[in-house]
C-alpha cells in the first residue's frame, strides 16, 4: 500500500523505521508536528520523526493544524492507502480522516479499552497494573475508541519506569503496526469493535499531578515516581524548593519513620510514608544535575527529623 506516516516523538521512530525496512509498503511521506524551539537558545528543531523521515529521502509535511487547507490538497494529492499514526500529537478532523481508503490506524501504547489517551504508559505503572501492551485500531473521532485490528502484551516489570515500558512497546508495537498493515491490504483483518466495559482514561499528566504525596503507602510512592520517569518528574519540596525524584526503592523494614520523615545515613536515604520507608537512590535539586540522593543529603545538610513536602 502507498502510506502517509504520521508521528512525532523519538517513540515512534520505530514503527517509521519498521514500515520503512517492510518491502512491501512505500511510505510516500510522513506527517509531524511544526518545528519547536528545544535548548537553552530556544532554536527551532524538527522532530525527530522529521529528522529520520529526511534521512531516508521521504517528504515531511508539517501542517500547523491537520485541518489546513494546503496540508489536506497535498494529502489528496499523494492519495495514500491508509495513514499509520504513532503519537502525531493533533487530533485529526473527519476531513483527513476521509482521505485515505483505509483510514488512518493508530498505534497505541494499551491493551484497549484500557487507557484510553495521552499517557497510558503512565497509567498503567502508576496503578499497578501487571500486564499491558499495545493495540492497533482504526482512528474515529472519539478519543481512543475505534475498532481494534490487533494486540500485544508486554509484562511491566517490578522496577519499569514509563520510559522503559515504552521503549519495549516501541519496538514491539512497530511490528504490530506492519502486521497490521499487511492485513488491511490483502483483506484478511478486519477491526473488530472495542467493548463497552474495561474502558479507563489515561489523561496528560502535568507537573501538578506529579506532585508525591507521602502519606501514600510505600507502593503507590513507589509507582508514581516510576510513572512520571522521565516525564514530567515525579516530585516534593525541601524547604520551599522542589526536588525531583528520579530513582526510589520501598524498604519495608522500616517502618519508624512518619511520611515524609527523612533519614539519613552515610549511604542511604530513607523517607517515611503511609505504611514504609522508601529509599531514595537518585535525586535531582532545583537548578542542579541528577545526582545520588546520599550526595544530595550531605550537601543539604539534612536536619534531625526534617520532613519533605512540609
Amino acid at each position: 500500500m502507498k502510506l502517509v506516516f504520521a508521528g512525532t516523538p523519538e517513540v515512534a521512530v520505530p514503527a517509521l523505521d519498521a514500515l520503512i525496512a517492510s518491502g512491501r509498503h512505500e511510505v510516500a511521506a510522513v506527517v509531524t508536528r511544526p518545528d519547536a524551539p528545544a535548548g537553552r537558545g530556544r532554536r527551532l528543531v524538527a522532530s525527530p520523526v522529521a529528522e529520520r523521515a529526511e534521512e531516508a529521502g521521504i517528504e515531511v509535511l508539517k501542517p500547523v493544524k491537520p485541518r489546513d487547507e494546503d496540508f489536506l490538497a497535498r494529502l489528496r494529492e499523494i492519495g495514500p492507502d491508509a495513514c499509520p499514526v504513532v503519537a502525531y500529537g493533533a487530533l485529526l478532523p473527519r476531513v483527513a480522516l476521509d482521505v485515505p481508503a483505509h483510514g488512518w490506524v493508530n498505534l497505541h501504547f494499551s491493551l484497549l479499552p484500557a487507557w484510553r489517551g495521552a499517557a497510558p504508559v503512565q497509567h498503567a505503572i502508576m496503578a499497578g497494573d501487571e500486564i499491558t501492551g499495545a493495540s492497533t485500531f482504526l482512528i474515529e473521532e472519539g478519543l481512543d475508541s475505534g475498532p481494534v485490528y490487533g494486540t500485544v502484551t508486554e509484562e511491566i516489570r517490578r522496577t519499569d519506569t514509563s520510559g522503559d515500558l515504552l521503549t519495549r512497546l516501541a519496538f514491539a508495537g512497530s511490528g504490530l503496526l506492519v502486521a497490521t498493515m499487511d492485513g488491511i491490504e490483502d483483506g484478511t483483518l478486519k477491526a473488530v469493535p472495542q467493548p463497552a466495559d474495561g474502558i479507563t482514561l489515561a489523561p496528560k499528566i502535568t507537573v501538578e499531578n506529579a506532585h508525591v504525596d507521602w502519606s501514600a503507602p510505600a507502593l503507590r510512592v513507589d509507582r508514581m515516581v516510576r510513572g512520571c520517569t522521565p516525564a514530567p518528574g515525579a516530585w516534593t519540596a525541601l524547604r520551599g524548593e522542589r526536588l525531583k525524584l528520579i530513582h526510589a526503592t520501598p524498604v519495608p523494614e522500616r517502618t519508624d519513620l512518619a511520611p515524609g520523615e527523612l533519614s539519613v545515613g552515610k549511604n542511604n536515604v530513607y523517607v517515611g510514608t503511609g505504611s514504609y520507608a522508601v529509599e531514595l537512590l537518585w535525586v535531582q535539586a532545583q537548578g542542579k544535575k541528577p545526582m545520588r540522593a546520599a550526595d544530595w543529603a550531605r550537601g543539604v545538610r539534612i536536619a534531625s527529623g526534617e520532613r519533605l513536602g512540609a
